[in-house]
């Protein structure tokens, strides 16, 4: 009996702390995805204030765009009866409105620091393949 105790103890309290974080037991924060968090609206913000030297209120008005188009974003995303295509289409739309509405609260020499949708005026590579090219391959007609 002394012998299948010693064998099973070991097995038990290496088990701890398994169960602890299955019953939410303290344990440490799980560390994220290779030890990154994603930004959030403030972390997007504050980039945006020191890169643009945004004043108060536009940082203010920055934070309230955000936050809508995040809303935005998962209303797009929850939304079942959107199509692959057409709902690229809308994260498209919505991200040239976000754009649109900062350039809006910028002063022209901020204006002329911010050009996110620069990276699509860029052309891809004669054999590179789009997200496009994917989802007519994907979808069923």
């Amino acid at each position: 009996m002394f012998l299948s105790l010693a064998l099973v103890l070991p097995m038990l309290l290496l088990g701890a702390p398994v169960v602890a974080q299955v019953t939410g037991a303290a344990s440490p924060a799980r560390p994220t995805h290779r030890g990154r968090r994603r930004p959030t609206i403030d972390d997007r913000v504050k980039v945006f204030a020191k890169k643009l030297d945004l004043n108060e209120a536009q940082q203010a008005a920055v934070k309230k765009i955000l936050e809508q188009r995040q809303q935005e974003t998962l209303r797009i995303r929850l939304d079942s009866s959107i199509s692959g295509r057409a709902r690229i289409e809308q994260f498209r739309a919505l991200q040239d409105n976000t754009v649109e509405r900062i350039r809006a609260i910028l002063t022209e020499e901020q204006r002329q620091k911010y050009d996110p949708l620069a990276v699509r005026r860029v052309q891809p590579a004669p054999d590179q393949r789009s997200v496009e090219d994917w989802l007519k391959v994907t979808t069923p007609q």
